[in-house]
């Protein structure tokens, strides 16, 4: 059974007794609109999903398509991104992973998503971030808020709760680009342009 997060709304992710947390897979889908017309024939929407980590140890950084960050589920920062969806088309859609045995070493997770090309309608989008975890139920964060034309979203703040899981908080704030949103949740990281 799933559980659909509200704005606001945090839930710890549940873990079996005496084991790891396992792997935390974070699922970007998102549908893609329909052209109208004959001559109008758009490139659609492309997605990028990524996030900003801060480790115990003081480490910041982010794992991303653009500039290559794909980041490593064995070596710091235990976050990975599978690959780059640039359609919406691939059935599996976008997925960072992270190494849930290594969780005592990650202190919290800033999920977001942002459009690297096409024109920033969200609703037409129709984004949804499913956070899976073994022994847990699944949780929904909607991109369920349609009136910003701004390309980017933070989704969902994960965070270390006792060394031993984490707390998944729906987020969906909007921004023009990676360095606001930086500074709106406080990273404190030095922002270049960057191509994929």
């Amino acid at each position: 059974m799933a559980v659909e997060l509200k704005k606001g709304q945090k839930v710890n992710l549940k873990k079996k007794r005496d084991t790891a947390l396992g792997e935390v897979l974070i699922n970007l889908n998102w549908h893609q609109p329909e052209a109208k017309g004959f001559f109008k024939r758009s490139k659609g929407i492309d997605l990028d999903l990524g996030c900003l980590y801060e480790l115990e140890n003081g480490t910041k950084g982010c794992v991303q398509a653009l500039g290559n960050a794909f980041g490593s589920l064995t070596s710091p920062p235990y976050i990975a991104l599978d690959g780059d969806d640039r359609t919406g088309a691939a059935e599996g859609g976008e997925n960072l992973r992270i190494n849930g045995n290594e969780v005592s070493k990650i202190k919290k997770v800033l999920i977001y998503t942002f459009i690297y090309e096409g024109v920033a309608n969200w609703q037409e989008a129709d984004g949804v971030v499913t956070v899976k975890c073994p022994g847990s139920s699944d949780i929904i964060v909607k991109l369920d808020e349609y009136g910003s034309k701004e390309p980017m979203c933070a989704i969902a703040m994960l965070e270390n709760y006792m060394g031993q899981t984490f707390s998944v908080e729906k987020l969906v704030r909007f921004f023009p680009s990676h360095p606001q949103m930086d500074q709106a949740y406080g990273w404190g990281m030095q922002w270049t342009p960057g191509r994929k």
